[in-house]
């Protein structure tokens, strides 16, 4: 779907938001490139980088914990998932996957944070390498933009 209409919003601004990114090692050559996008544009919306924390945890699987965990703080205004998922010859891609992605949104709805979910799915290095820095520049974009949306109607 590369080229796909994203629609637009009025120019983000990030100045004053507190992100919080959660970084898979595995495939590290391609989260290592999706953390450098997604804080370069963090930056570029204003984002403070003192605002920015980035924990890096193993996988995928270990994803929504860590971001459960940055959200039971309450110090983030929004967090970011980044992780590569290769699909290999076992059923292994899709309970990763799946798993990963279900866990991050049960985060989302529980903690009331949005999560902008920038774990690659892919089939093979090269779509991943592809796909990088777009979707790391998408979370990043969307952390903010959803942040606005939640300040301005909060729980309660």
């Amino acid at each position: 779907m590369m080229g796909a209409d994203k629609g637009s919003t009025a120019a983000l601004d990030g100045r004053g938001l507190r992100i919080g990114i959660v970084q898979a090692r595995f495939n590290q050559g391609i989260t290592d490139a999706l953390a450098a996008a997604c804080r370069a544009e963090l930056a570029a919306l204003g984002v403070a980088e003192g605002d920015i924390v980035l924990e890096q945890v193993p996988g995928a699987l270990e994803v929504p914990l860590a971001l459960q965990a940055l959200a039971q703080t309450e110090r983030f205004d929004a967090l970011i998932a980044l992780g590569c998922v290769i699909r290999g010859e076992t059923y292994h891609f899709e309970l990763v996957c799946n798993e990963s992605a279900a866990g991050i949104t049960r985060v989302a709805l529980e903690h009331h944070i949005p999560v902008a979910n920038a774990i690659l799915t892919v089939e093979n290095l090269s779509q991943a390498v592809a796909r990088q820095d777009d979707k790391a520049r998408d979370a990043a974009r969307v952390a903010v933009e959803m942040a606005h949306l939640l300040r301005r109607h909060p729980p309660g």
